[in-house]
């Protein structure tokens, strides 16, 4: 049964409905009204969040440069002083009590002040970007509602794809915390097991990733090791990848990083071989968290990072969020299917809403007309 805090910190669906999505008043450009008729007009505000998804009808293409896709960060885009920012704005206080509430102990406190070494821990982290990204869409609707209004698509990185569930309708806020928390505490336990990591891999165009992890594995049988672990565990622009695994297959990695057409390799300061098969034993915690949570459809397009193609109904939600765990971030792809568009078509507002320009970096490496309206939503600082 889902822990009781989370009725207790949300005091009722209804009161965090207004929290996030609740302020976020979709564009009746893309939603239909919610008994499944008409559209409305501009004015009538979109049904709030963990109200029953809209009709759909086809309308005609909107000119793309007046919408906007929004992109959540994931864990690694954490620091200490996030949110700072964000405070003044409308329900991000509330939020971040919720947070205290449910997760038992001060987010905010270790958002802005630390320690680091705490904040960094998978089980810290993971909620802190959570929050922060989605108090980040507060601000960019207190700012630019226009940016939240004819918002298209959504993506996330990793956990940052639970914020984009929760912007577009498909979850509530407390029980999408609840989720996260879950998931954070199972990955951290998973990654104690066996030592492994994260490797950043910036290689030549000649470079063949998936033959250095077979070698790597080679590697690794050859000092006893069973059953080692060492896949791509991100796609993130063109001959940007990490590879995660075993630590000792990472290390052969950096150690022939010449040979194997390697330009740069960096370890992540990561606690976890995530995104691998390494994290199997997170897959069931995480499963029975999505089976006591609602999910529904969400109310505009959200990309699956397992496969880069958006989420259909409320059940594939439930599927891709677990396989997630075990398969790699198709962020490239996922970029590639959010912005391909014919010669001459215009491109859509993008904001980075949360912690770090992460997420900017890669999409100006893989589509750099789209960068061109780039906007990262500032989390430490006012803009008066």
């Amino acid at each position: 049964m889902l822990a009781s805090v989370v009725v207790a910190a949300a005091a009722s669906r209804g009161k965090l409905r207004s929290l996030i999505s609740g302020s976020r008043r979709l564009s009746s450009s893309h939603l239909g009204s919610q008994d499944g008729g008409p559209h409305p007009p501009p004015e009538t505000p979109a049904p709030l969040l963990g109200s029953e998804p809209p009709a759909m009808e086809r309308r005609p293409r909107k000119d793309p440069s007046d919408c906007s896709v929004l992109l959540f960060p994931g864990q690694g885009s954490q620091f200490v002083g996030m949110g700072r920012g964000l405070l003044k704005y409308p329900n991000v206080k509330e939020m971040f009590t919720v947070a205290q509430k449910l997760l038992g102990y001060d987010l905010l406190s270790l958002c802005l002040e630390g320690p680091e070494e705490e904040l960094m821990k998978t089980v810290h982290c993971q909620p802190a970007v959570f929050v922060t990204s989605l108090a980040a869409v507060e601000r960019l609707n207190h700012e630019n509602p226009k940016a939240i209004e004819t918002c298209v698509a959504a993506a996330g990185f990793s956990v940052g794809e639970f914020a984009a569930l929760v912007f577009s309708g498909a979850m509530n806020y407390a029980e999408a915390l609840y989720a996260v928390k879950v998931r954070a505490e199972a990955m951290q336990k998973a990654s104690e097991l066996v030592a492994s990591g994260m490797l950043s891999v910036i290689g030549r165009p000649q470079a063949q990733y998936k033959h250095a992890c077979v070698q790597a594995k080679e590697h690794c049988t050859s000092l006893g090791i069973k059953e080692p672990v060492c896949s791509v565990a991100n796609y993130l622009f063109p001959d940007g990848r990490v590879i995660a695994g075993h630590q000792k297959a990472l290390d052969f990695l950096q150690q022939n990083s010449r040979r194997l057409q390697f330009v740069r390799t960096k370890p992540l300061p990561v606690s976890g071989a995530f995104h691998t098969e390494l994290m199997e034993s997170a897959t069931e915690p995480l499963r029975e968290v999505l089976r006591q949570v609602e999910v529904r459809r969400p109310e505009i397009n959200v990309y699956s990072n397992v496969d880069g193609k958006r989420y259909m109904n409320e059940s594939h939600v439930r599927r891709q969020l677990v396989k997630q765990l075990v398969s790699p971030v198709k962020w490239e792809q996922t970029l590639h299917e959010i912005y391909e568009r014919t010669q001459g078509r215009k491109f859509p507002h993008t904001y980075e809403v949360g912690p770090g320009k992460q997420l900017g970096a890669t999409l100006q490496k893989c589509n750099m007309k789209a960068f061109k309206t780039y906007t990262h939503v500032e989390v430490t600082t006012y803009e008066d």
